[in-house]
């Protein structure tokens, strides 16, 4: 059956969805592998053995296409052997990253620096980060791994209207008039763009028209007026009163996290059955929040409060909500086992994708745990602590090289992308 997502149906998803994160509350053991210091030592040896062949790479700074593509195929490879060893993953799960995700990748950044060459490289990672979340359910719809004009309009709309709407330097009420016009178009109405900004997002709204026409696919433009209808109501709460308590945080991450995946997997497949709804919504929320713990340190500094930002501003320590992140996603991925769809292998991969991103997190915002916590946490990551915060460090000093290399996957092997 079909589901009709009306904005109740959004607010008794997250009603549901906050019962499942509150259930992890009760639980703090956890299951998965560890590491002994010995194998983490191992495996950094095998990070840096990788890190420096992509930083050869790019020195070399390829100059013609061919040497280019040549430069792709050594770096693929290199990640491949460094996936392997460090990470301990099997070749079908080391196809399914080379062969699968980063052509995703690889495709949307050609298509989009194609439709606006003044996107930076930042804005385009952001774009393939949905992509990839978006044609990784695909599969686990059923469906094969590809990139599509829906998803590549989709991802893109995020540079163009979020990051609008995340500006400092902006008026809430500004803000709500931009989101009132984009309204407008996302429900069919044939507004004459105002500005560049506009007309852009209007020629992307048209690409997922034009694979789903409204008449046959209205799941697909309910889930987009959800995200919007989230994204709103986190703009008027903001602008009435700026101080949300910890439960109105919540419902506004499960809010906006839930319907933007919803609408991932909408745009993927172009209807969804209950099940695969709930296990969308559940994964957007358990991203949201990945993506808040992450950005902790950036949102107390912008004075932008989410569950952990909050936390941190009153001075309490993250370990109970990382925990309970983690137990979150584990009942995200008991949800994902139930769908027929996806061999056992993508499946552990995306298990394994959400545990690093929040242990990551832990990782580099160390300074909002208690030193007992970090002991434990250490033990499920392949690599220390420490030694992620310096290639961290080590990455982030070498922007200019690493645009380099990303200028080099640019190049099609196509002769005529478009």
């Amino acid at each position: 059956m079909r589901q009709i997502y009306s904005w109740p149906w959004v607010e008794a998803l997250v009603a549901q969805t906050i019962e499942v994160w509150d259930s992890g509350a009760e639980h703090s053991a956890l299951a998965g592998a560890q590491y002994t210091h010995k194998q983490q030592q191992e495996r950094e040896k095998a990070y840096d053995q990788g890190l420096r062949a992509v930083e050869r790479e790019v020195k070399r700074a390829p100059r013609t296409k061919a040497d280019r593509i040549k430069t792709q195929d050594r770096i693929v490879a290199s990640f491949a052997r460094f996936s392997a060893t460090a990470l301990d993953l099997e070749g079908e799960t080391v196809h399914l990253l080379t062969d699968d995700f980063l052509p995703v990748g690889t495709k949307l950044a050609r298509w989009a620096r194609q439709f606006d060459p003044s996107l930076g490289m930042a804005e385009i990672i952001q774009a393939c980060r949905n992509a990839w979340t978006a044609c990784g359910l695909q599969p686990l719809l059923g469906d094969r791994m590809g990139m599509t004009p829906a998803v590549l309009g989709y991802s893109l709309l995020y540079p163009y209207s979020d990051n609008y709407l995340d500006r400092e330097d902006l008026s809430a009420d500004a803000k709500l008039r931009f989101s009132e016009r984009f309204g407008s178009r996302l429900r069919g109405d044939r507004l004459p763009p105002q500005d560049d900004r506009e007309a852009a997002l209007w020629t992307l709204v048209k690409l997922i028209e034009e694979q789903y026409p409204r008449a046959r696919y209205p799941q697909v433009f309910d889930c987009l007026l959800a995200i919007h209808r989230a994204q709103e109501e986190s703009l008027e709460q903001q602008r009435r009163c700026g101080h949300p308590d910890d439960a109105g945080l919540l419902r506004m991450s499960c809010a906006k996290g839930g319907s933007s995946v919803l609408a991932d997997a909408c745009l993927a497949h172009g209807w969804l059955s209950e099940e695969e709804s709930r296990f969308s919504f559940e994964w957007g929320v358990l991203l949201q929040l990945g993506d808040d713990l992450q950005d902790v340190r950036e949102d107390l500094r912008r004075g932008s409060l989410t569950l952990f930002s909050r936390a941190a501003l009153l001075g309490r320590p993250l370990d109970a909500l990382v925990m309970q992140l983690l137990n979150f996603s584990e009942k995200v991925g008991a949800r994902m086992d139930h769908l027929p769809y996806g061999t056992q292998t993508f499946k552990k991969l995306l298990r394994m994708s959400w545990r690093s991103l929040i242990i990551g997190a832990v990782a580099n915002s160390h300074e909002f745990f208690s030193p007992a916590f970090l002991e434990q946490a250490e033990c499920w990551s392949p690599f220390r602590f420490a030694f992620l915060r310096a290639r961290k460090e080590r990455l982030t000093s070498q922007q200019g090289l690493y645009a380099t290399l990303f200028e080099a996957f640019l190049e099609s092997r196509e002769s005529d992308y478009g």
